[in-house]
């Protein structure tokens, strides 16, 4: 199932079903107080990749004297999009989910998935922290059933081609079958930049660059690296076109069996995780550009201004931006 058939009636239909009866070794109170909890992450993100290896060394380690943190990566557990429902039905205990998942269930959160929107890595923190996002995070908690820990630097997607043809404005991408994720907020994305989106799963993307099925992808240099789509791919377009998040996501009803002191250790667990693979992340951005030149693919910066402009006006103008909290994109802009 992709996620773009996630529908929020069968979600939070989920979410009421997996309220109605307890998990496991988490319902029973006090009997098993002494049992440690498991935490299962489910995330189509590869071992190596920053996230993985922060929550692997930091959040693990800190959470060990109640919790087991049992991480499944490569979509290995739940296939991409289906995790926010797995943990609405109490299926699972943790996942990395991305704003255009959950705009997929409430339509305004497809502002945090807005192009040319998040400046950079501690803009991203400052909006997630900020009060005026409150309202948002509660609706997904009381809703959903699904506590957001924490934010996750992504880095900065740029645009990934197995084609030779330059790419100076978005009127060069006309034709260019991108490759995105299969939600909404996604494909609307890939249209303002230009190209024709289609909808793939991350774990299918190198072969699709591999056969032509599609003629380029979008990511961050280091998922770009550590996927080795560049061994089947030309050139690197530096459009910075979204510097993606992601939010730690977590089970609210395992959450509010934690006793307080749990749930600090959990919560500073997630931020410590995050801030190690952000730096790291940050650190790896600066690195590749050169790395990728030295693989043999050209690298370089297109008209910023002129995709800028594009995909703002496109975002302003269609039926997505009405979903917005009236105020919030000022809001968001005066941090």
């Amino acid at each position: 199932m992709n996620s773009s058939n996630v529908t929020r009636r069968g979600v939070l239909g989920a979410t009421a079903l997996g309220l109605a009866g307890a998990t496991l070794g988490l319902g029973f109170g006090s009997a098993f107080a002494q049992d440690k909890i498991k935490l299962r992450l489910s995330s189509p993100a590869t071992p190596t990749d920053q996230r993985a290896v922060s929550l692997t060394e930091v959040f693990g380690p800190a959470v060990a004297g109640f919790a087991d943190f049992e991480p499944h990566w490569n979509a290995s557990l739940f296939k991409q999009g289906t995790e926010l429902e797995a943990i609405a039905r109490g299926n699972l205990e943790m996942s990395i989910a991305s704003a255009q998942e959950l705009a997929t269930i409430y339509p305004e959160w497809s502002i945090f998935a807005a192009g040319y929107l998040h400046r950079d890595a501690e803009h991203q923190k400052k909006v997630f922290a900020a009060d005026f996002t409150n309202e948002m995070k509660k609706k997904v908690e009381d809703e959903l059933g699904v506590k957001l820990l924490t934010v996750m630097y992504l880095g900065r997607r740029q645009l990934n081609l197995r084609v030779d043809k330059e790419i100076k404005t978005p009127a060069d991408m006309a034709g260019i079958k991108l490759r995105m994720p299969g939600t909404d907020a996604w494909q609307f994305l890939g249209s303002a930049l230009g190209a024709n989106p289609v909808p793939i799963a991350f774990t299918e993307i190198y072969t699709a660059l591999q056969t032509g099925a599609v003629d380029g992808q979008d990511n961050p240099l280091p998922s770009t690296k550590d996927s080795k789509f560049y061994e089947v791919t030309k050139q690197i377009v530096l459009t910075s076109h979204l510097v993606d998040l992601n939010y730690l996501a977590f089970s609210k009803k395992v959450w509010d069996e934690l006793t307080p002191e749990q749930q600090a250790t959990v919560q500073k667990a997630a931020d410590d995780a995050a801030e190690l693979g952000r730096q790291r992340q940050l650190k790896l951005e600066g690195e590749l550009e050169q790395f990728f030149k030295d693989q043999g693919l050209k690298v370089y910066t297109p008209d910023v201004e002129a995709f800028r402009a594009q995909v703002q006006k496109a975002y302003l103008e269609s039926e997505i931006s009405k979903s917005w909290p009236e105020g919030m994109v000022d809001k968001i802009n005066a941090l």
